[in-house]
């Protein structure tokens, strides 16, 4: 048994990263799903059928419980695996199994309150309103659930995405630090002027943006906050597992790394961000 982390491509080991600092003891598997990486510019339907695969695999692999270390997938798939498929599956292998996002755990570390707390309508005009920017695929841009879920919390935090079309693709790709940063800065800026300011704070809504979490602080106005994503899933996770003990996690603290794509050795950008050298094997 294990704790299964699913991502599009390697953005999700951000993720996967601070979860085995945080349960060292446990045992991981990881998949990336590179043959069809990105997820952010592919059709709703597509991505729920490539996520359903992932997680498949994992299960298959002897994952209880997959992390969907991917925004796009926990935007646009998580919800209809839990409702219509998670069950299915749970009767099909015989033993406890369930998907979970990362976007909840975000929002709840992005408003300061639980994701069962909705703010009661006051109706009267606020003065001073808080501005978060976030930075995601088109795909999480489109579903708007940032903008949804936070308004539900939180009226006094105006939420503000920025697609970035193309830059989960060139980190996949392991891009050059100076193509990255500018890229970067373009959508940094193009966020400045529909708004009007920099944003109070900022979320990076796609995991392959952690890898370069360096290049955005630089980008924006410093000192701006910038919600740690991989923290929050982890403390979450942790909440969670201390509710549910009937999941099976493994406890020999083994790592086990999956790809969809091409297997051997990922790229230096990958490499300098999980501080040593790290490869694949084939799915």
């Amino acid at each position: 048994m294990a704790i299964g982390v699913f991502d599009s491509g390697v953005g999700g080991l951000t993720v996967h990263r601070e979860l085995t600092r945080r349960f060292p003891e446990r045992d991981f598997i990881y998949l990336a799903d590179q043959a069809h990486a990105p997820y952010g510019g592919r059709g709703g339907e597509e991505i729920v059928d490539l996520t359903r695969a992932g997680c498949e695999r994992l299960f298959e692999a002897g994952a209880s419980v997959i992390v969907l270390a991917c925004n796009t997938a926990s935007a646009i798939a998580l919800r209809r695996l839990q409702q219509t498929w998670v069950p299915e599956a749970r009767a099909r292998h015989g033993r406890p199994v369930n998907v979970l996002g990362i976007i909840v755990p975000t929002i709840e570390a992005a408003t300061g309150l639980p994701w069962t707390y909705e703010a009661k309508r006051r109706g009267d005009k606020i003065e001073a309103l808080e501005i978060t920017g976030v930075f995601c695929t088109a795909a999480t841009a489109m579903s708007r659930v940032y903008e949804i879920e936070i308004d539900k919390r939180r009226e006094d935090l105006a939420v503000f995405s920025e697609p970035c079309p193309g830059l989960a693709g060139l980190i996949e790709l392991g891009a050059p630090a100076e193509e990255l940063t500018v890229v970067v800065r373009d959508h940094v800026d193009a966020l400045r002027r529909r708004i009007g300011r920099h944003p109070d704070k900022a979320i990076l809504g796609c995991t392959h943006y952690e890898i370069v979490a360096d290049i955005f602080a630089e980008a924006l106005p410093p000192g701006t906050p910038v919600i740690n994503q991989p923290s929050a899933v982890a403390d979450a996770l942790d909440r969670y597992f201390q509710r549910h003990p009937e999941y099976g996690l493994g406890d020999s603290g083994r790592r086990t790394f999956l790809t969809t794509g091409k297997p051997g050795p990922q790229s230096d950008l990958v490499s300098q961000f999980w501080g040593a050298p790290l490869s694949f094997e084939a799915a």
